[in-house]
């Protein structure tokens, strides 16, 4: 069966990965990457359309002018920062709009990336997280509480709309060729942060990994809910001594006191918030991907890194 698929959020790093893996494939007849911004580097064989997730008139429409089958739904906030209304509209009210939108116009299958940080920053989580575990997100951390939200809005279409197939991945720290977000800026310093009492392991997918296994949902994969990262973990002292670099261990207690005091004084975004963030970090085990979905990651958590510094010689080492 021969695939048309529509990508949300299609400019931007992750979706170009996915439109490119689309586009490769035999089984797919036409890729749309809609978007508010058109692309850096457009890529040959892909349509490319304007496409505001938070208006709830602008999906429907172009989901029905392109017969669209398959919406892979990347549109989100990744880089979350003071305008968290901004980041409701488009996580949480684009999600709903895009659900809307595929029933009104009949769309089999809705692909949708989630994240680990849906199951919330907690001292009780499990060493390992699985698909089976609450998503409990976090009230205090926007970017968690709104995951945890669209994942609520899935299970409900899930429910109310048997008719769309959904496949769900709640995915690890992805890294890449280009990556630069939050997590990797807490490895240019000096020296690198810890806090007090934990390791906090990371897990790590390397984007072509994700691609992958996205372009496989968006055509002969199972439905479901995954967890979508490389085997293993790589914590913090593990980290550092890749980098050269000492960790500075800081109790929570100061830790969270020190991001309060800069969030006041208007030094950082963050608040005490990310000390639950950098202290409980969700470890994501992978059997299910690779025993119900059918992909195994071509890199571990640790080579995922590696192929990182490798693809950021600028990186400072000690």
């Amino acid at each position: 069966m021969s695939r048309r698929v529509l990508i949300t959020g299609g400019s931007g790093f992750l979706a170009t990965h996915v439109a490119a893996a689309l586009v490769a494939r035999p089984d797919v007849e036409l890729v749309v990457a809609g978007d508010v911004r058109g692309p850096r580097h457009p890529l040959d064989g892909v349509v490319y359309a304007d496409c505001d997730v938070t208006r709830p008139d602008a999906l429907t429409p172009l989901l029905r002018e392109h017969r669209i089958d398959v919406v892979v739904h990347l549109a989100a906030i990744v880089n979350p920062g003071r305008d968290h209304d901004l980041e409701y509209r488009v996580d949480v009210d684009g999600s709903r709009h895009v659900l809307e939108a595929c029933v009104e116009a009949g769309v089999k299958r809705i692909v949708v990336s989630s994240s680990g940080a849906a199951y919330g920053y907690h001292a009780d989580n499990p060493e390992w997280l699985r698909e089976s575990d609450p998503v409990r997100g976090n009230d205090e951390f926007p970017y968690s509480k709104h995951k945890r939200l669209v994942e609520q809005l899935l299970a409900g279409y899930r429910e109310a709309h048997p008719e769309l197939e959904q496949v769900v991945f709640r995915i690890g720290t992805i890294l890449g060729p280009t990556v630069q977000n939050q997590i990797t800026a807490l490895w240019d310093g000096p020296a690198l942060l810890g806090v007090r009492g934990s390791d906090s392991p990371f897990v790590f997918v390397w984007v072509d990994d994700v691609a992958a296994a996205m372009a496989r949902a968006a055509t002969d994969g199972p439905p479901g809910v995954y967890n979508v990262a490389g085997d293993g973990r790589v914590t913090v002292p593990e980290i550092a001594r890749r980098l050269g670099k000492r960790v500075v261990w800081v109790p929570a207690g100061a830790l969270g006191f020190g991001l309060r005091v800069g969030r006041a004084l208007h030094l950082t975004v963050h608040g005490p918030e990310q000390v639950g963030f950098l202290r409980y970090r969700p470890v994501l085990a992978n059997d299910a991907l690779k025993r119900d979905f059918g992909y195994t990651p071509a890199k571990t958590s640790a080579e995922a890194f590696e192929a990182y510094l490798e693809s950021h010689p600028g990186v400072p080492r000690g």
